[in-house]
C-alpha cells in the first residue's frame, strides 16, 4: 500500500506536511519521502524507513526544508516522490496504486525511442517513474493525468507538485481516497483524514472518481470532474484504512463496531469473552463485546515500541517471528476460559494458527473465531496491500481446491453462507486452524456495516466484483 498528504499554504507548510505525511505510516514501511516548492524549484528529500519510524528518519530535514507548497508520501515499494523535467516543467510526483500493465505501457513508450526510465531497482521500472511518463505526453498536466487514469490498468490516485500548485487525483474507480481539508490560509490532500484533526484542518469533501483538482493557498479548482460510477476499496474499513479516519462520510471506528455488532447478531454462542487481535480487530470485538453483552477483553497485549507490521517483510520466516514476537499473551485471561476473538479477516492463516495453538497452550477451553469479511477467494489485483504470490496462499482458496480437487475457478456455492459446500469449507477451515468454531462475515452485512451499497465497493476479493 502506501499513502500520501499535500499542503498549499499562504506560509512555510514544512510542519503541516511533516505530520501529515506521519499519520500515514501504517500504510508502508519501506520508503519516506517529501518534496517542497522552495520559490525557485524544489527541495527533496527520501529515506529508508524499513528499520526505523518516519520522524526518526525525517526529523533532521524539516529544519532545512522551506516553501509554501509540498507533498509527502509513505511508500511501501519505490523511492518517491521523484522529480521530473519535463516540457510542462519541473515538478514532483507520488503514486499509490498498482499498474498491472506496467511492462506492456513500458514496452509503448520505448517505441517513442526518446523514453528511458532512470528509477531502476531490481530491473524493474519505478511505477511513478511510468506514471510521469504518461504525463508528459500531453500538452497540460490535467489532460496527462486523465490519459493515466484512461490507459492504466490496475489503479492510480496522485499527488503532483508544481509551480502552480499541487495537482491531486483521485483513481478512475475512486478505489483509494483523496480527501481535501483546509484551514486559514491553507489546503490539504490526504488519504487518511486522521491526519487533518491535530493539524487544524477541516474535512472538506473527498474527490470524486477520477476528479483531479488543483490546490493553492486560495482553493481546490476542479479540472476534471468526478466519474458516476465509483468502486472503493471495502477492505478501507475493515482493514487497513486507520480507526479514525473517515472514508465517503463513513468512519473506519464506527463500521467496525457496526461490523462486530451484526455478527454477534447472527449467532448466540455461549463465551466467557470477547476480544480482539490486535490492532485492525479491536474495533471488531468491541462491536461483538457490546451487542452479545459478553466482556471484552486483552488475552494478547500488542508490543509495539519496536516490532513493525506483520504482513509488510517480504520472507514469510520474518512475517512469523514479527507476528509472533509483537503479541503477547495474558495467561490469567486465558487460562480456563472460552474466547471468542474478532479479526479483520483470515488471509493465509500461518500466524493465525500460531496465535490460536499459544492460546490452547496457556490454557484456553475453546477458542472461536469470528472474521470481519467474508472468505478471501481472489488475490486483489488493485492495490497492493497482501503480499501473497498465489491466490492459492489465501486458506480459503486452498480449502475449495482440497473439496474440488481441481485448481479452477471456486464454484459461486462457496460464495454462499446459506449452502451446504460453504459451511462444509468453514467446517474444515476451522479444523485446519485448530479452531473450536469459525464464522464469517456475511457479505450484505459487511456493505451494510459500511453504509454503502455494494454496486458502490470494490469486493472483488471475495467475489469478483470490482
Amino acid at each position: 500500500m502506501g499513502g500520501f498528504f499535500g499542503v498549499a499554504s499562504g506560509t512555510d507548510c514544512v510542519t503541516d506536511l511533516y505530520y501529515g505525511t506521519d499519520y500515514h505510516s501504517h500504510l508502508g514501511t519501506m520508503r519516506g519521502g517529501l518534496a517542497v516548492w522552495n520559490g525557485t524549484g524544489i527541495d527533496r528529500v527520501i529515506h529508508d524507513i524499513t528499520n526505523a519510524q518516519f520522524r526518526s528518519k525525517f526529523d533532521a530535514d524539516i529544519d532545512r526544508l522551506s516553501g509554501r507548497n509540498g507533498i509527502g508520501v509513505i511508500s511501501d515499494y519505490e523511492d518517491q516522490p521523484l522529480l521530473i523535467g519535463s516540457h510542462l516543467g519541473l515538478y514532483a510526483i507520488v503514486t499509490v496504486g498498482v499498474i498491472r500493465n506496467l511492462d506492456e505501457l513500458a514496452a509503448q513508450a520505448f517505441q517513442k525511442r526518446a523514453t528511458h526510465f532512470s528509477e531502476m531497482s531490481g530491473g524493474e521500472i519505478n511505477p511513478t517513474e511510468l506514471v510521469a511518463t504518461l504525463i508528459n505526453q500531453e500538452a497540460t498536466f490535467a489532460d496527462g493525468i486523465r490519459r493515466v487514469q484512461e490507459t492504466i490498468r490496475g489503479s492510480c490516485s496522485l499527488l503532483l507538485l508544481t509551480r502552480e500548485g499541487i495537482y491531486a487525483a483521485r483513481d478512475r474507480w475512486g478505489r483509494t481516497p483523496v480527501i481535501l481539508g483546509r484551514k486559514d490560509g491553507a489546503w490539504a490532500a490526504t488519504f487518511e483524514t486522521c491526519a487533518f484533526p491535530n493539524l487544524d484542518y477541516a474535512h472538506v469533501r473527498d474527490l470524486g472518481p477520477g476528479e483531479v483538482v488543483r490546490l493553492t493557498a486560495e482553493g481546490a479548482e476542479t479540472l476534471v470532474p468526478p466519474r458516476a460510477e465509483m468502486r472503493v476499496c471495502a477492505f478501507l474499513w475493515v482493514y487497513y484504512g486507520y480507526p479514525a479516519s473517515t472514508y465517503e462520510g463513513r468512519n473506519v471506528e464506527d463500521m467496525r463496531n457496526r461490523s462486530g455488532a451484526l455478527l454477534a447478531l447472527r449467532e448466540r454462542i455461549e463465551v466467557d469473552a470477547v476480544a480482539g487481535i490486535p490492532d485492525s480487530g479491536v474495533g471488531h470485538g468491541l462491536g461483538y463485546a457490546a451487542e452479545a453483552g459478553v466482556p471484552y477483553r486483552r488475552p494478547f497485549v500488542k508490543y509495539t515500541p519496536t516490532w513493525p507490521r506483520s504482513f509488510m517483510p517480504q520472507n514469510q520466516k520474518v512475517r512469523d517471528l514479527v507476528a509472533r514476537m509483537k503479541l503477547i499473551p495474558v495467561p490469567e485471561l486465558i487460562h480456563g476460559k472460552r474466547i471468542l476473538f474478532c479479526e479483520d479477516s483470515i488471509v493465509r492463516g500461518t500466524q493465525l494458527r500460531d496465535t490460536i495453538r499459544r492460546l490452547f497452550e496457556a490454557g484456553a477451553r475453546e477458542v472461536h473465531m469470528r472474521p470481519a469479511c467474508p472468505p478471501l477467494m481472489h488475490g486483489c489485483p488493485f492495490l497492493n496491500f497482501s503480499r501473497s504470490k498465489s491466490e492459492f496462499d489465501l486458506i480459503a482458496r486452498r480449502i475449495v481446491r482440497e473439496m474440488e480437487g481441481h485448481d479452477g475457478e471456486p464454484p459461486a456455492a462457496y460464495c454462499d453462507p446459506d449452502t451446504p459446500q460453504y459451511r462444509e469449507m468453514l467446517s474444515r477451515i476451522g479444523e485446519t486452524l485448530g479452531l473450536s468454531s469459525v464464522l464469517y462475515q456475511r457479505l450484505d452485512d459487511m456493505a451494510s456495516a459500511i453504509g454503502l451499497p455494494l454496486s458502490r465497493l470494490c469486493t472483488y476479493c471475495w467475489n469478483r466484483c470490482g
